[in-house]
């Protein structure tokens, strides 16, 4: 800590860092244990972050993340999708397709942010807001893989048909980043994705990556 910071800030961070890493939730006996602080200034600083919805406690006293912290999330996305905009914009006018960064919404896949190629005769209309579950095209499958497969570098993945007739997919999961979970890929109209559409996915999906650090 240094003069200016605060340590009752710093501690009440500390403690929605805990509570997110756990889905059991934690004790006070816990969190106190864990910060290295007495209890009642745990009881203090759950009392604090209960008053903004940020932290709930469970009939068994389990301190959990609350319903505040999914509001605060919501501004993200505009933030994350300014930063990804030039590595999409990039890639789109690269490959000539509809390119997209897509984030994980509960059990879905949610397109947060959209760039159509400007060149192309015609290209896959896809929207910012389109959601589909995660185990359905290249944007969810390649957040999947990452999950399974722990990746240090990013692989990607393909599909055919999956969300719309005639549309292929290559989509890269974001790698690295704390708290976003997602990828970058591309859709077109074609029966299947060039060879070099993949490895240029996995260059973008790393840009966004580094953008978000």
């Amino acid at each position: 800590m240094t003069a200016e910071t605060s340590q009752t800030l710093d501690r009440g961070l500390r403690v929605l860092k805990l509570l997110a890493e756990t889905d059991h939730g934690l004790t006070v006996t816990e969190l106190s244990h864990k910060l290295g602080v007495n209890r009642t200034v745990v009881y203090r600083l759950l009392a604090t972050l209960e008053q903004h919805a940020l932290v709930r406690r469970d009939l068994g006293g389990r301190a959990r993340v609350g319903l505040g912290v999914l509001r605060l999330g919501h501004q993200v996305h505009p933030l994350v999708r300014e930063a990804a905009l030039p590595a999409l914009r990039s890639l789109a006018e690269d490959i000539g397709a509809t390119a997209h960064l897509t984030l994980v919404d509960g059990s879905d896949a949610l397109a947060v942010a959209v760039v159509e190629p400007t060149w192309t005769e015609y290209h896959v209309a896809y929207r910012a807001g389109f959601r589909h579950p995660l185990e359905r095209g290249a944007a969810g499958r390649a957040i999947l893989a990452a999950r399974q497969q722990m990746l240090d570098e990013p692989g990607y993945t393909l599909t055919h048909g999956e969300l719309e007739a005639g549309a292929s997919g290559a989509a890269a999961p974001l790698v690295g980043v704390t708290g976003v979970e997602g990828s970058v890929g591309v859709v077109m109209l074609a029966d299947a994705v060039p060879e070099r559409v993949g490895p240029r996915v996995v260059d973008a999906a790393r840009e966004v990556a580094e953008a978000l650090r």
